[in-house]
């Protein structure tokens, strides 16, 4: 009998060696690309439409600094530190990721071998069928977003230049240490903490490091803590949208490859996400008697966040419940706990990260501590006989080690943050001046937001009065905004 032929677009070239899965790559880099879109522009429209007028330029490139600060530390050494050698038990070796030879061969995570204890492998070391480019590149986007939403706690105040010297800062000292403990191969990896997607690397240590930042910061103004209106709710909404989106390619990318599991994350994702709007929005309805829009919005995040440790690992079921709670325990420790807390009231932490990320991450990484199923951890984790609570066995003890492992993150992020921050203000002051807060984007940057009045006309102050939310202009010259 002749031998099959292969088509020629399946027949391995230089191009094309016969490790790589062409659709495994597609989906890597598409899963990349949507990741990197919930940053730029997601989170980029977001902050520029959530926040105050005057803030609206500051906080939108807030995002789209990190973005690209974080790509070059990136390729530079960072990547290395979290996803390459071992160098310490929660930190890896640091190194640049730019060279053709390394970035075209098969992608590897050379520390996430398993052994058993007698030293014989239990699950080999990490190989997805796409080159180290996939790799690094979906790994990038993802550190990325992190340090964004670190941003979020910080807008309307921070010093822009202490901000371009704490995004490399802290991408450098925190993030990898989280990422190579839980993800790369470090100590948390190989005991076996679950974090499927980020909730821990991501959410939790950006919601802490976020509120630890936040202190050292200090507040915004008392008038825009008192009133703080979004300048553009359709256009949260439009930010928010690509957040959920592209929530597809943040779990859906993560198993490395296009396969059940992956499938099975997607589905848990806009499950979870959709019960947790609604169970905030109806919490809403009960104890305020309207629905909020930007209050769906944070029911949304919180969905996302909390299903994040644990997309892949659970039922659809267990999605719903997760769902619930994501949507209530962290409304109720905004809406309740953070006004009779003294220290929640005194840290000015601008759009509650604390709540909606450290809050839903550590509850979402406990929960799957209790619902991960053995069937679905047997596609993905490095530990076998894996199991969440719920199903007995080995699962006694995961809850236990989700909360170490939460707690490793949430330690590590107050004490590298409140170092990092202590040291750049020795050389730059981390909050604007007063007569900066005041003015907003104008001051900080020359620009605003909204430069264009009626039809196509400039800003005249005798015709258009002042803004919404409370800013007016003068009339000099420089159009500089000024508080009335």
């Amino acid at each position: 009998m002749a031998a099959s032929i292969l088509p020629s677009a399946y027949q391995p070239s230089a191009a094309s060696p016969d490790w790589l899965n062409k659709g495994d790559n597609a989906w890597q880099m598409i899963s990349a690309t949507l990741v990197g879109l919930q940053s730029v522009p997601g989170l980029v429209i977001l902050y520029g439409s959530i926040v105050k007028k005057k803030w609206a330029v500051n906080s939108a490139f807030m995002a789209l600094y990190a973005f690209s600060a974080v790509v070059i530390c990136w390729v530079t050494w960072a990547y290395k530190m979290s996803f390459g050698e071992k160098l310490l038990p929660f930190w890896g070796q640091a190194g640049p990721a730019l060279g053709q030879k390394f970035l075209i061969k098969q992608a590897a995570l050379p520390a996430s071998e398993h052994h058993y204890h007698d030293g014989t492998v239990e699950t080999a070391m990490i190989m997805p069928f796409y080159p180290m480019a996939s790799m690094v590149w979906f790994q990038c986007v993802f550190a990325a977003i992190a340090v964004i939403l670190l941003a979020g706690s910080l807008l309307g105040r921070m010093n822009i230049k202490a901000w371009m010297a704490f995004v490399p800062l802290w991408l450098t000292f925190s993030y990898t240490v989280g990422a190579f403990s839980l993800w790369g191969g470090g100590f948390l990896f190989h005991w076996g903490v679950m974090d499927y997607s980020g909730g821990y690397v991501i959410h939790l240590s950006s919601g802490v490091a976020g509120f630890t930042a936040a202190y050292w910061v200090g507040p915004r103004l008392t008038v825009d803590r008192e009133r703080f209106p979004p300048n553009n709710v359709l256009m949260t909404l439009a930010g928010a949208g690509l957040l959920w989106m592209g929530w597809a390619g943040f779990n859906g990318g993560d198993p490395y490859s296009a396969n059940i599991d992956s499938s099975m994350a997607v589905l848990n994702t806009n499950i979870c996400a959709a019960t947790s709007l609604l169970v905030w929005t109806w919490l809403d309805v009960i104890f305020f008697g309207k629905p909020s829009v930007i209050g769906a919005v944070q029911g949304m995040i919180t969905g996302l966040v909390c299903i994040t440790p644990g997309a892949g690992l659970v039922q659809g079921w267990a999605a719903i419940i997760m769902g619930v709670l994501s949507g209530s325990v962290p409304w109720f420790t905004m809406m309740v706990v953070h006004k009779k807390w003294t220290l929640l009231q005194k840290v000015d932490d601008t759009l509650g990260v604390v709540h909606t990320h450290a809050v839903a991450g550590f509850l979402g990484g406990v929960l799957t501590g209790v619902f991960a199923e053995p069937t679905l951890c047997t596609l993905f984790l490095p530990v076998t006989n894996s199991r969440g609570g719920v199903y007995g066995g080995s699962g006694s003890v995961q809850v236990l080690k989700q909360l170490v492992g939460g707690g490793f993150i949430i330690g590590w992020n107050i004490v590298v943050t409140s170092i990092i921050c202590v040291v750049i203000r020795v050389v730059i002051p981390l909050r604007m001046s007063d007569e900066q807060l005041l003015i907003g984007d104008d001051a900080v940057h020359g620009e605003e937001a909204y430069a264009l009045w009626g039809d196509g006309e400039k800003y005249d102050g005798t015709k258009h009065g002042i803004y919404s939310d409370d800013t007016g202009h003068g009339r000099s010259a420089s159009g500089a905004t000024q508080m009335l």
